[in-house]
Parts: structure tokens; C-alpha cells; sequence
């Protein structure tokens, strides 16, 4: 992989949530590989790259769209990534209980749910494993917006949220923060565990944030 060009694509929720964990991601990746380029144009749009590009995402939604409506487009996870260069300095959370919630859009790779589980143990924090995970996992209730009212898909997030056997819960999507939060559960962002920072619901009212989404996905 090192002789090709890849192209590192943040997404718009990471690009919203904390800009400047883009430009750490970037660094890395350029300190590891030898041709980077940072591509910015959403997944809901046409990337205008050429055919056998390889696409690094953080986002789960943007690398199912990248994958499946543009020919010839590849994509790893930044998951991926940080856990086969294996070079990543990595705090010691000390053992600390955690359930995963796994993003529906990358249900179907398991490479993806391995990567973020061997992250979280070399983090040394203890995965309590929810029943419906991996290949099995079930949606936060985000992906319902647009389709059912309002209450039914706090209901939704509520009933994903309670199924965690932990109050703290790991997620590496940013919808799935604020899903998580509104289901009474305290989220982990897996790139603020790598950083070592805390994870921020910010804007977490389910009209507002799609709102913040459409407005980017409209100006990339």
C-alpha cells in the first residue's frame, strides 16, 4: 500500500464533532505511508476519483456509500489502520468495563469489528459484549430518522442503549453518540479513547444534528 496514492476522507460528522482530529489523522497516515491526499467531497456525492482508488474513512456510513455507489472505489477503515501499523501511542484505560455498539453500515465486515476490538484490548479496557454485535449488531435508532416519527426513534435508541450490559459503551460512529446519550448510556468515541480525550454529545437532538449534517453534506 505504500506506493499507491490513498485518500484520507474524515467525513462530515468528524469534520462537524472535532476538525482538528482530521488534521492528527492526516499526519499520522502521511507519517506512515508515503502518498496521502486528504479528500474532502462527501460520500452523498461523487468522489471524481479514478477507478481502484482506495478511500481510508473514519466514518462507517461513508465507507458503505463509498463502496457501493461508485465503481471501482475501495475503502479500508481507519480502524483498520491504526491497528495494523500497530504504532499508534495508545493510553491505558486500566481495565475499565465497556460494551461496543457496532455501526450497522460496516454490519457485514467483520475485519472492522476485529480491528476495533484489538484497539480497545491494547487500550486494556474490558469488552462486555452485548448479545446483538458484529455481524448481528442492530441499528442505535439514527438510521430510522426520516422514516418513523420523532418518538419512535427515541424509543429505538432506548431499547439499543438498554441492551448494553455496561453503562459505558464504546462507539465508532458519531450518530451513534448521540444515540447512545439519548438512550442513557455514556458513549466512548473510539478516536477520543486513542487520543486519550473525553467524548462530547454536543449537539445531540435528533432533528438539530441532521440538520448540521445535511448543511455540510450540501457544501462538500
Amino acid at each position: 500500500m505504500n506506493n499507491r496514492t490513498l485518500f484520507f476522507n474524515p467525513g462530515c460528522a468528524l469534520s462537524i464533532y472535532k476538525p482538528d482530529m482530521e488534521v492528527r489523522l492526516l499526519k499520522y497516515l502521511r507519517d506512515n505511508y508515503n502518498h496521502v491526499e486528504l479528500h474532502k467531497i462527501c460520500c452523498h456525492h461523487n468522489p471524481l476519483l479514478p477507478i481502484g482508488s482506495m478511500i481510508i474513512n473514519v466514518c462507517s456510513g461513508c465507507d458503505r456509500r463509498f463502496r457501493t455507489l461508485y465503481e471501482g472505489i475501495h475503502t479500508l477503515s481507519i480502524w483498520e489502520v491504526i491497528d495494523n501499523l500497530n504504532n499508534f501511542p495508545l493510553p491505558d484505560y486500566n481495565g475499565m468495563k465497556m460494551s461496543v455498539h457496532d455501526a450497522c453500515p460496516i454490519r457485514e465486515k467483520p475485519q472492522i469489528h476485529k480491528a476495533v476490538r484489538n484497539l480497545l484490548k491494547k487500550m486494556n479496557i474490558d469488552i462486555v459484549e452485548t448479545k446483538m454485535h458484529g455481524t448481528k449488531s442492530i441499528c442505535c435508532g439514527d438510521d430510522l430518522y426520516g422514516r418513523v416519527p420523532l418518538k419512535e426513534i427515541h424509543k429505538a435508541m432506548k431499547r439499543r442503549a438498554d441492551s448494553m450490559p455496561c453503562e459505558d459503551v464504546a462507539v465508532y460512529c458519531i450518530s451513534c453518540i448521540k444515540s447512545m446519550h439519548i438512550g442513557g448510556k455514556k458513549p466512548h468515541y473510539l478516536l477520543d479513547l486513542l487520543m486519550g480525550e473525553g467524548t462530547e454529545p454536543q449537539e445531540y437532538r435528533t432533528v438539530e444534528w441532521h440538520e448540521q449534517l445535511m448543511e455540510y453534506i450540501n457544501e462538500h
